[in-house]
């Protein structure tokens, strides 16, 4: 790992001010970034870290959404009894991220930044319609969630906040590899503001989809029932060592079944 600037703001204008730097890159629970830097794929010269910004921290619920900090950590969500009591399938979510040590570092701003193909957290943003608020605008999650690895966010620009509309019914069920524990797939469901929703992580080549046939079919009858026989096209899911896209295409209805609990 080379040398590198290492800058630690603590007010949210004094992190948009060091992350406006050339070649800055923001860094929050580090889960992602510093493993890329160990094996020599990343080298910012700079690196802002967000860990001390207490206005991009905490969970904030009213009558119609819960709204959680992008510096909030996987635990403090699982562990929250307003989000359990709100949104049970957000808290389950959030307590089956990786293991232990990675709930405690990593932060839902920083899963969304980087928006592994495999994570959990783009699921609930599309499942349940959410919008991502950023220092500069807020975004739709259709509008955020661009594919791969690739996100709407430009240079500099800082995640400050999820919202999550309150759904009436929601749930989530991962099929998880067993070293790593991203998801093989993961699809979650929602019945709400946003209508009927079904997200899939872990299967989609492009990362996170909605999968349209299951929605259709929930609509008319939110029941495990209406998604016997249902099918999902494999042509454009992933296929390696761990799944192939056929495989990954089976699991998707038998984990929207499920999540239906």
């Amino acid at each position: 790992m080379q040398a590198f600037e290492y800058q630690t703001p603590t007010t949210l204008a004094a992190a948009a001010h060091a992350a406006a730097q050339e070649d800055a890159r923001l860094i929050a629970g580090g889960q992602s970034l510093l493993q890329s830097m160990k094996l020599g794929l990343s080298a910012p010269p700079l690196l802002v870290d967000l860990g001390g910004v207490a206005e991009l921290q905490g969970i904030v619920v009213d009558a119609d959404s819960v709204t959680i900090g992008a510096g909030t950590t996987h635990a403090a969500v699982a562990a929250s009894m307003e989000v359990q009591r709100a949104i049970p399938a957000l808290a389950d979510l959030a307590g089956r991220i990786g293991d232990r040590q990675v709930r405690h570092r990593g932060t839902l701003g920083g899963s969304l930044a980087n928006n592994d193909p495999a994570a959990c957290w783009p699921a609930a943003v599309l499942g349940l319609g959410a919008t991502v608020q950023t220092n500069t605008r807020t975004l739709s999650a259709e509008e955020f969630l661009m594919g791969l690895f690739t996100t709407a966010l430009a240079e500099g620009e800082i995640i400050t906040a999820v919202r999550f509309p309150i759904p009436r019914q929601a749930g989530w069920q991962k099929f998880r590899q067993p070293a790593s524990r991203f998801a093989l797939v993961g699809v979650f469901v929602s019945q709400g503001p946003a209508g009927v929703r079904v997200a899939v992580t872990g299967a989609g080549a492009n990362g996170v989809f909605r999968a349209t046939e299951l929605e259709a079919r929930l609509a008319a009858d939110w029941s495990a029932a209406a998604l016997a026989g249902a099918t999902v096209a494999a042509d454009e899911l992933n296929s390696d060592l761990h799944a192939s896209a056929e495989y990954r295409a089976a699991l998707i209805p038998v984990l929207a079944a499920r999540a239906l609990g």
